[in-house]
């Protein structure tokens, strides 16, 4: 049986064999036809140029020495000279890719001298067509003459420009091939190449001034996507080709996006045209030269061009005519209380800078915020504004008398008066006995003066810090101002004062709600500055109670804001999927990472929209101070830029179960659309009214959130980037967070006592207009076309 089996075996193999015999030749005939029909397909020009090509290849293998410079020179002619389609290898290449390994030999075997050279010119330029992992076209570049690297064409450069290792030679080469891209439009490229060997400082010396517009923007919009230290070497390179081309303007801008004040003093000093840097960095207030008081002026003749002069009611915002309740007031002295405070803000933000209402004052518990909603109607306008003030300060009730204190630091808000009018009048009430008066005259400084980093204020209020005598509240709000008015400063003294502060306060008082505030004007000292806060987060981790934790997080957010950085968002996405007790810890922190997420991703597009999925997410599966964070954190990116999705989504969160998200989402409602005048939100917040129309609370956060909308009846933004968004507004973006925190707890400062916060938007508050001024600064019309 096996035997028969072997056999056959046997015999099946053997008919394999013959089937296979039988197959070869038709498979050797196809493979023959192959090859007759290619050289059939080549035209007789094409053919000649095949045998050439072979024909000195062969020269090459030659032991004659004398044929081979003619052999090469002709070989280099015939590869310059050829030409072909976008998408096509050229002829010579593709008839000489046989040949690739012989004449690799023939180089190995050749003496070193200018031959040899020639023949690694030639070999660098086959290697293009010929991948076989060895990267032969730069190997045999650095092999060869020293022949200008774009005589061999585009193709040939651009396939220069793969990695290696960052050798001399390679930056050599580098600075050959850069100037071929810039002389053949291809900036991108010679951007990329640079970047790619960390040598963009190189390029200033070869962008001209035709090209270096072109340069810069293209360099300055890789910023977001660059990881530090390049994004800083990017805007230094930037900055350095603005000045080479005296653009003094746009290299100020750099600087200022660098956030380098020697750099900046450095630019603002060296401009020819002083005047027009004053007005591009007029919302930092980089000089003492640049007052702004003019800034009440032109946005006067702007509303009296646009013919919005005329004072608007409240009644005028709400509409309630339009809205589907058959009580258009509410019921009972509390709740009419609180209607008369919704009027006073909405009176305030919808006439902000006006200098005219049509609002009596009320004579209630409201009083402070009405009177200080005067500062907001007469804002940036310091004559007028204190001399129809000052008449408050006389008041026997010391509510109004705090809402004149604090009105006196809103008109300031942004200006800097020779006569330094607020520190004169606010100073001699920060010792006051009443509290009520002590409070508005500090945040009156703060407001007044954000941004001016004025040592002189420090030595007021620092002692307000210190005082562990003093109220939380006192002392908190004291550290928020100081936050302000020392923005960005990185100030030592200030910094270890509140850390001293913290550390030396007892449990009781740093479990009070304003102790926040404190770690907010702490975060406030290094807005923008990056890794200066390293010292002071150490620090902060020492503190064992859950305020230290909380004021970390504060810093870390405010000190990466509008940074884009990748690692600092997913640092606080992973404070946030923490999921605690609340009654065994303190789980605030994660109202602040949440907003971190959104003060990080906020300088650009992408990150922005990132942010916004990822909060989708979080709303479902997030505790409850994310879940309440998450509407603001949609009102700071969306900041005056009513985006119709985002609208959708607060609106959803409006009707939210939990009293404080649907409170957080109205108010995100108003930040959301704050001077825009949107007819769909305004809509959308009417509705709001009538399904909250019984609930004082809400009802209030509604109307505050009309007013928002409609204020400065259109001409204003709080959004804090200007310039094209190049620029962060540091002031801005510090009364913007700082009014944020206020509604971690709304019903305790915003519902509450503290209703007067909300002012401190005001410095967020910016007019959106170009103005055009001659050269003694007054207003001059032009014509401009509108629209397509």
């Amino acid at each position: 049986m096996v035997e028969k089996t072997d056999k056959n075996d046997t015999a099946a193999e053997a008919m394999d064999i013959a089937e296979a015999s039988e197959k070869k030749p038709d498979a050797s005939k196809k493979d023959g036809k192959k090859d007759a029909k290619e050289e059939e397909e080549l035209s007789e020009e094409d053919q000649q140029l095949k045998n050439e090509l072979e024909m000195l290849v062969e020269r090459l293998k030659e032991k004659n020495d004398s044929l081979y410079k003619p052999s090469l020179e002709t070989l280099r002619t015939l590869i310059r000279t050829s030409t072909s389609s976008m998408t096509s290898v050229p002829k010579p290449l593709k008839f000489l890719r046989p040949h690739f390994g012989s004449l690799k030999s023939v180089y190995e075997e050749w003496p070193v001298g200018e031959n040899k050279r020639f023949l690694a010119d030639i070999i660098s330029v086959l290697a293009m067509s010929y991948d076989d992992g060895q990267r032969d076209t730069l190997a045999f570049r650095f092999r060869g003459s020293t022949e200008p690297v774009g005589s061999w064409g585009h193709e040939y450069v651009s396939a220069r420009t793969e990695k290696e290792e960052n050798t001399e030679e390679l930056i050599t080469l580098a600075l050959e091939i850069v100037p071929f891209f810039l002389k053949h439009n291809a900036e991108a490229d010679a951007c990329d190449l640079l970047l790619e060997l960390e040598n963009l400082d190189r390029l200033v010396d070869h962008v001209d001034a035709e090209s270096h517009r072109r340069v810069c923007l293209y360099i300055v919009s890789c910023v977001p996507y660059v990881a530090p230290p390049d994004d800083a070497a990017i805007l230094k390179t930037a900055r350095a080709l603005y000045k080479k081309h005296d653009e003094h303007a746009q290299a100020l801008f750099m600087a200022m996006k660098l956030n380098d004040l020697e750099l900046i003093q450095e630019d603002f000093n060296s401009c020819p045209d002083e005047q027009q840097i004053y007005f591009d960095t007029g919302r930092d207030d980089l000089n003492e030269i640049l007052s702004n008081t003019r800034l009440s002026e032109n946005f006067l003749a702007l509303v009296r061009d646009l013919d919005v002069v005329e004072a608007k009611t409240p009644e005028d915002i709400y509409k309630t005519y339009l809205e589907n309740t058959h009580s258009t007031m509410p019921v009972g002295n509390v709740d009419s209380a609180r209607h008369n405070l919704a009027s006073s803000f909405v009176n305030a933000f919808v006439n902000a800078g006006f200098g005219n209402d049509k609002l009596l004052m009320n004579t209630d518990e409201s009083m402070m915020s009405a009177t200080a909603s005067l500062g907001v109607i007469l804002l940036w306008d310091v004559e007028v504004g204190l001399t129809e003030i000052d008449k408050f300060l006389y008041s026997s009730d010391d509510n109004i008398k705090a809402g004149a204190l604090l009105a006196i630091g809103l008109v300031n808000s942004n200006i800097r008066h020779e006569s330094d009018p607020a520190l004169g009048l606010l100073s001699e009430y920060v010792e006051n006995k009443t509290t009520v008066i002590r409070v508005a005259a500090i945040l009156g400084l703060g407001i007044a003066y954000a941004g001016s980093a004025r040592e002189d204020l420090a030595e007021l209020l620092l002692p307000v810090v210190s005082d562990s005598a003093l109220s939380m509240e006192l002392s908190s709000l004291a550290a928020l101002s100081l936050g302000l008015i020392f923005v960005g400063t990185c100030h030592g003294d200030i910094a270890s004062t509140i850390l001293q502060t913290m550390m030396e306060r007892d449990d009781i008082a740093l479990k009070d709600p304003y102790a926040q505030f404190m770690g907010v004007g702490l975060g406030l000292l290094f807005l923008g500055k990056q890794d200066a806060s390293d010292a002071t987060l150490e620090t902060l981790k020492a503190i064992e109670h859950p305020l230290g934790k909380l004021s970390g997080v504060i810093v870390e957010i405010l000190s990466f804001i509008g940074t884009g950085n990748v690692l600092k968002v997913q640092q606080m996405l992973h404070l946030c999927s923490d999921h605690l007790d609340p009654t065994k810890e303190d789980d605030r922190f994660q109202f602040f990472a949440v907003l971190g997420v959104a003060l990080i991703a906020m300088g650009e597009d992408v990150g922005a929209e990132m942010a916004m999925r990822t909060f989708n997410h979080l709303m479902h599966y997030g505790e409850l101070p994310v879940r309440r964070a998450i509407p603001l954190a949609l009102g700071l990116l969306c900041a005056s830029n009513p985006l119709a999705n985002v609208l959708d989504v607060l609106s959803k969160y409006s009707h939210d179960n939990d009293q404080e998200v649907s409170i957080n989402a109205i108010f995100a409602m108003g930040l959301v659309g704050a001077g825009t005048n949107n007819a769909r939100l305004a809509q959308m917040l009417r509705q709001l009214a009538s399904y909250y129309s019984r609930e004082a609370g809400h009802l209030f956060v509604v109307r505050v959130a009309q007013g928002l909308v409609h204020m400065g009846k259109g001409t204003l933004t709080i959004n804090p980037f200007h310039s094209n968004k190049m620029l962060l507004s540091s002031v801005g973006a510090a009364g913007l967070f700082a009014t944020l925190t206020a509604f971690s707890e709304p019903k305790t400062f915003i519902l509450g006592q503290a209703h007067y916060l909300l002012y401190l938007l005001v410095p967020s508050m910016y007019p959106r207009f170009l103005m055009t001024l001659d050269e003694s600064l007054k207003n001059t019309p032009v014509t401009v076309r509108v629209g397509q």
